[in-house]
C-alpha cells in the first residue's frame, strides 16, 4: 500500500452529467483518483459530495480533510442546458426596436428545423418552433434606429423605454433584456436604453437585473445576439444560484478556493463571472481540453476525441495540436453568439432507450435516455422501457454487482424479461441476439458518425489517434473503432472521469469578443493596412479592459493577467471565417498587417488545404478576440516503471460468460487498478473498475503503458 498522505491534494475537477457526476482529484505528486455517483438534478452539490467521498476513499481520506487542501476546483455540467431544453428558466422581459418584436420568436426560420435529420429538414410540414424563451406578451418595441454603418438615424424615444419597463414589470418580468439593431456597430442607443430602464426600475423601487446585449455579446447577427443575451437572464442567473449552492457546500467543509466553471471556449471562469451563459455546455468540452493536453504530452498532433456517456456521443477533432472554435453555434435549437469548441453530438449513449419503430419494425435508439436511472435492470429506477444498459447487463458486459462500485445492484433477470417482451419476441429472436443486435447497431452508428465527420473535413482516419473516454466509452471502444483504420486507439484508465480531468487541465481564462468589419485587398497601400491595424487595436484595448475587470473581481491584480489577442478572418467573398491566435501583441504598422494575414493563411492551409487559398479576393477581419489567463495548478500525467507483459496474479478476478458473435464465451475478468504498466491482455477479456468497464472481445488485444493508458488493437 502506498503512503496515503504523501502529498496534499491540490486540484479537483467535476463533471456533473445527466447520468453520473464524476470527480477527479490530483495530488501534488501528480497522482489522481476518480469518483463517481448518480447525478441528482434536485441538488447537484449533494451528488458532487457523494462522488468526492467515493474518490477519496481510495486514499482513505474524506472531504473534510481534503477540501481545505485544494488550491483550485473546476466545475462542468449540463444543468443550464437542461434548464433551457425544459423551458424552466426565469420570466424575462425583452425590449427591442419597434416593429421587430417578432425577431426572437422567428429565430431566423432556421430554428424551426435545427437538429432535424435531412428528411425532416426538407419537408416544411415537419418543421416546428419551440416555445420562445421570451413570449410576445413580455416583449416591447421602442422607437430607435441605428443603420448598418452605425449611424443613429432615429434617436431613442426615452419615454417609450420608461413605458416599456413599467409594462414588463406589470407582466411579471424578473429580468429585462435590451437588444437593439446594429448595437454592435454603435452601442450608444442601447446603453442609453439600459440606463433609462435601470433608472425607471429604481423609481419603481424594483430590484431586477437589466442585460444589454452591447455589454455582453457585441456581435453581428441579431437573432444570435438576442438569444444569447436572453439566455444570460433566462438560464444563467438561475444557474448561478445552483453554483452558489455548490460553492456553499464546499465552504461548509472548509474549502478556501473560488469555484471555477468550464466555459464554451475551452477556458474556465468564476461562477461569479458576468457572462455566465458561456458555461451553457461544459462537460464534453472538458474532454477535448484533456485530450489536447494528453496529445501534447504524448506527441500526437491529430486526435479524434470520442466521449460516450449515458445520454450522448460527443466527438471533436484536434488537428496539428489545435481544436477549432465556432463563433455562432446552435444549441438546444437556438442560434447563439458564443465562441464554442467545435463538437458534434448524437443523442445515443449507454442510457438511450431502445424501441421498435411501430411502422417499420426496426430498432430505434434514443434520442431520450434513462439518464441517472440506468435502465429497467435497476429495480428502483421506476422505468419499464429497455435501455442500452439493459443489453449490456444481459450480454455479460457489465458486472451487476459492481455497478458504481456496488452502490447500485442490477437485476439481470428483470432486464431479460423486458428485452424479451419489448424486442426479442416481436423480432422473433432470442433475448441474447436481440440485445447483441442493439449493441451492434449502436456501435455501427457511432463508427459511421465518427468516420463521416473525419472524412467530411478532408482528413483520413489513418492520420489520427482515437481517444475513447466517458463512463461508457471503454465498453464500446472496440465496436466503434473496429475497421476504422485509426493509427492508435487509446483508452485512459481514468476514462470515466476524463472530462473532469480535462476541466482540471483548463486555464483560468476569460474571453471577450467583438464584431468588426475590415476589408483589405490583397495588394493594398500601407495607409490602408495601418488603418486596419488601428481598428483591430482599438477593439483589443476595449476587450482587454473587460477581461482585466473580470480578474480583478476575482481578486487578481491587472499585472497577473496574461493577455492573448486574436481575431476572426476570412477571404473576401467566402462565407466562413476562422479564429486565429494573433502572432503579435499589438497592431499598428503595415508589417503587423502582413503578419496577421500570414497567420490566417497558415491556419487556412491547415484546416482546409494550401491549394484552397484565395488571397486574390482580398482579406476580411470579422471579429476581434481577447483572452486573458492567470497561472493555475494543473494535473501531470502519471509515469510508472513498466513491469512486463504478464499481469500479476492478484489482478485476475475469474471469468464471466460474455455473448458476442452468436455464442457465449468465458471472458477473463481483470481488476483495472491492479494491472501494471507493460501488461498485455488478449481478448476475450473484461477489465473492471468501480467507475467503468473496458471490454476487450475476441480478436482484440490491449497493452497498458507507463501513463496508465490502454492501447487497443485488432489482432492481425
Amino acid at each position: 500500500m502506498e503512503v496515503l498522505q504523501a502529498s496534499q491534494v491540490q486540484v479537483m475537477g467535476i463533471d456533473a452529467g445527466g447520468t453520473m457526476t464524476d470527480t477527479f482529484f490530483v495530488r501534488e505528486d501528480g497522482r489522481f483518483v476518480v469518483g463517481k455517483a448518480q447525478s441528482n438534478p434536485a441538488d447537484e452539490s449533494l451528488a458532487i459530495f457523494n462522488s468526492s467521498q467515493d474518490a477519496l476513499a481510495h486514499w482513505e481520506r474524506d472531504v473534510d480533510q481534503v477540501y481545505p487542501e485544494l488550491v483550485t476546483c473546476v466545475y462542468s455540467g449540463t444543468a443550464m442546458l437542461n434548464r433551457v431544453v425544459q423551458r424552466k428558466g426565469l420570466d424575462v422581459g425583452l425590449i427591442c426596436n419597434r416593429g421587430f418584436e417578432q425577431v426572437h420568436s422567428m429565430g431566423r426560420a432556421i430554428q424551426s428545423y435545427l437538429g432535424y435529420a435531412l428528411e425532416d429538414r426538407i419537408h416544411l410540414n415537419t418543421h416546428r418552433y419551440d416555445e420562445p424563451l421570451v413570449p410576445l406578451s413580455r416583449t416591447r418595441g421602442v422607437t430607435e434606429r441605428t443603420d448598418v454603418q452605425g449611424e443613429i438615424v432615429i434617436p431613442l424615444r426615452e419615454a417609450e423605454v420608461r413605458q416599456a419597463t413599467r409594462e414588463l414589470v406589470q407582466a411579471g418580468a424578473k429580468a429585462i433584456v435590451i437588444c437593439l439593431l446594429q448595437s454592435h456597430k454603435n452601442g450608444t442607443s442601447e446603453k442609453r436604453a439600459r440606463d433609462v430602464c435601470r433608472d425607471e426600475l429604481a423609481e419603481l423601487d424594483i430590484d431586477i437585473p437589466v442585460f444589454a446585449s452591447v455589454d455582453y455579446y457585441p456581435s453581428r447577427k441579431e437573432s444570435h445576439r438576442m438569444n444569447t443575451t436572453v439566455l444570460e437572464a433566462y438560464a444563467a442567473e438561475p444557474s448561478r444560484q445552483t453554483l452558489k449552492k455548490v460553492s456553499d457546500r464546499f465552504r461548509k467543509h472548509g474549502a478556501k478556493f473560488d469555484l471555477r466553471v468550464m466555459a464554451t471556449h475551452g477556458g474556465t471562469i468564476s461562477w461569479k463571472a458576468k457572462e455566465l451563459a458561456r458555461t451553457i455546455v461544459s462537460g464534453p468540452i472538458g474532454g477535448v481540453i484533456g485530450s489536447k493536453l494528453l496529445g501534447e504530452a504524448l506527441g500526437y498532433e491529430n486526435v479524434a476525441c470520442s466521449d460516450i456517456g449515458g445520454t450522448s456521443f460527443d466527438m471533436a477533432l484536434i488537428t496539428k495540436g489545435n481544436f477549432a472554435i465556432v463563433s455562432d453555434p446552435d444549441m438546444a435549437r437556438l442560434v447563439l453568439s458564443l465562441p464554442l469548441v467545435a463538437m458534434d453530438s448524437v443523442g445515443a449513449g449507454a442510457g438511450s432507450f431502445v424501441r421498435l419503430d411501430p411502422y417499420s419494425g426496426a430498432i430505434k435508439l434514443g434520442p431520450d435516455s434513462a439518464g441517472y436511472r440506468v435502465g429497467t435492470c435497476w429495480p428502483e429506477s421506476g422505468l419499464d422501457t429497455v435501455s442500452v444498459s439493459d443489453c449490456h447487463v444481459v450480454l455479460g458486459y457489465l458486472n451487476p454487482h459492481n455497478f458504481l462500485g456496488g452502490a447500485i445492484k442490477l437485476d439481470v433477470e428483470r432486464a431479460r424479461q423486458h428485452i424479451k417482451v419489448q424486442l426479442a419476441d416481436p423480432l422473433g429472436l432470442s433475448v441474447e441476439d436481440a440485445a447483441a443486435g442493439v449493441i451492434e447497431l449502436l456501435d455501427q452508428n457511432l463508427r459511421e458518425y465518427l468516420r463521416a465527420n473525419i472524412s467530411a473535413k478532408g482528413y483520413n482516419a489513418a492520420d489520427f489517434v482515437c481517444f475513447s473516454y466517458g463512463g461508457a466509452g471503454p465498453v464500446h471502444t472496440y465496436g466503434y473503432t473496429e475497421g476504422a483504420g485509426f493509427k492508435d486507439v487509446v483508452v485512459p484508465a481514468w476514462a470515466a472521469g476524463f472530462s473532469a480531468f480535462g476541466c482540471a487541465c483548463a486555464d483560468f481564462e476569460y474571453r471577450y469578443d467583438k464584431s468588426v468589419d475590415i476589408a483589405v485587398p490583397q495588394i493594398a497601400p500601407d495607409s490602408q493596412k495601418a488603418a486596419a491595424c488601428n481598428t483591430i487595436q482599438e477593439a483589443w484595448q476595449e476587450l482587454a479592459a473587460k477581461v482585466v475587470e473580470e480578474f480583478v473581481i476575482n481578486g487578481f491584480k491587472p499585472e497577473d493577467v496574461i493577455l492573448r489577442p486574436g481575431y476572426r478572418m476570412q477571404y473576401m467573398g467566402q462565407l466562413n471565417d476562422l479564429e486565429i491566435t494573433s502572432p503579435i501583441g499589438s497592431a499598428a504598422t503595415p508589417e503587423d498587417w502582413n503578419r496577421i494575414v500570414e497567420a490566417f493563411e497558415n491556419t487556412y492551409s491547415r484546416v482546409y488545404a494550401s491549394s484552397a487559398r484565395s488571397p486574390e479576393l482580398g482579406f476580411s477581419v470579422t471579429g476581434a478576440i481577447m483572452r486573458g489567463l492567470v497561472a493555475t495548478q494543473k494535473p501531470v500525467l502519471p509515469e510508472d516503471p513498466e513491469e512486463g507483459e504478464t499481469p500479476p496474479a492478484e489482478a485476475r478476478l475469474g471469468t464471466r460468460p460474455f455473448y458476442r458473435g452468436k455464442k457465449w464465451v468465458d471472458a477473463v475478468l481483470w481488476k483495472m487498478e491492479a494491472l501494471k504498466p507493460g501488461n498485455h491482455i488478449t481478448g476475450p477479456a473484461i477489465i473492471e473498475s468501480d467507475a467503468t468497464t473496458f471490454v476487450v472481445p475476441d480478436g482484440f488485444e490491449t497493452r497498458l503503458d507507463k501513463h496508465r493508458l490502454f492501447h487497443l488493437a485488432e489482432v492481425k
